[in-house]
C-alpha cells in the first residue's frame, strides 16, 4: 500500500513506520507521532483563519474539534487501514488513542516525503473541513440535550444512510426527540449529527415564536 487518503508515497518505509506500533519494533511512529500532531494543528489553523470569519474563540473551538480524538479516529475508521497496522502480540487492538496516533503519524510521513502542501491537501481531503461552513453548529448537540432532558425526553440519532467513497463519505443521519424529528447529511457523522440538532432546536423556537 503506497496510496492513503489520495497521497501517493514516494518512499514507502515512511508509511510503513507510521503504521508501526511500539509493542511490535523499537522503530516505530512515535517521533512521527510528536510532528505529525504539530503539523496537524497548524495546518487545521491555518485552513479555518483563511477560510472562515470566525472569532479567537470560535476558531479555537472547531479546530479541538477537527483534532479531536472521536474526530481523528473516525477519519482513521474511514481510510480503512486498520489491517495494515503492525501491533506486537501485547497489543490486542488498534484503540482509539493508536487511530489517532498513527493518523498524526501519517501527517509526518507525507510531510518528509514531500512537503508542508501534501500535508494540507491531506488534511482538507480527509479530516471534513469541508464542513467548515457548518461549524456553528458545534454546541447544537448540547443544546438539544440538555433543553431534552429538561422535559424528561431522550434525544435519538439514527444513522439513515452512508454513501460516497470510503475516504470520503456522506452520512444521513436522523435526529428525534418527542414530536421533532430532522434529517441531515455531511462528511461526518458526528456534523451530520449535529446539523439535524440545529434543525429541531430552529423548529422548537418557531414554536415559541
Amino acid at each position: 500500500m503506497t496510496n492513503i487518503g489520495g497521497y501517493s508515497f514516494t518512499n514507502e518505509s515512511l508509511l510503513n513506520l507510521a503504521l508501526t506500533h511500539s509493542s511490535f519494533s523499537a522503530e516505530n511512529y512515535e517521533r512521527f507521532e510528536f510532528l505529525g500532531d504539530s503539523i496537524l494543528d497548524f495546518l487545521v489553523a491555518k485552513i479555518l483563519f483563511n477560510d472562515t470569519n470566525l472569532n479567537e474563540g470560535m476558531l479555537t473551538k472547531v479546530r479541538s474539534h477537527y483534532v479531536s480524538e472521536d474526530n481523528l479516529s473516525l477519519v482513521f475508521d474511514n481510510l480503512n487501514i486498520r489491517d495494515n497496522v503492525k501491533l506486537g502480540k501485547s497489543c490486542k487492538q488498534v484503540t482509539k488513542s493508536i487511530k489517532c496516533d498513527i493518523l498524526e503519524a501519517i501527517i509526518a510521513a507525507i510531510y518528509l516525503d514531500s512537503n508542508i502542501e501534501e500535508c494540507e491537501k491531506f488534511i482538507s481531503n480527509n479530516i471534513f473541513l469541508e464542513d467548515i461552513n457548518a461549524i456553528e453548529v458545534l454546541d447544537n448537540k448540547s443544546m438539544l440535550q440538555e433543553i431534552a432532558q429538561s422535559k424528561k425526553m431522550s434525544v435519538v440519532y439514527t444513522l439513515i444512510e452512508q454513501t460516497g467513497m470510503s475516504h470520503k463519505p456522506t452520512f444521513v443521519v436522523e435526529a428525534k426527540v418527542g414530536e421533532y424529528s430532522a434529517i441531515a447529511n455531511s462528511g461526518s457523522k458526528q456534523m451530520a449529527e449535529q446539523k439535524a440538532a440545529k434543525i429541531i432546536l430552529e423548529q422548537m423556537r418557531k414554536e415559541k415564536n
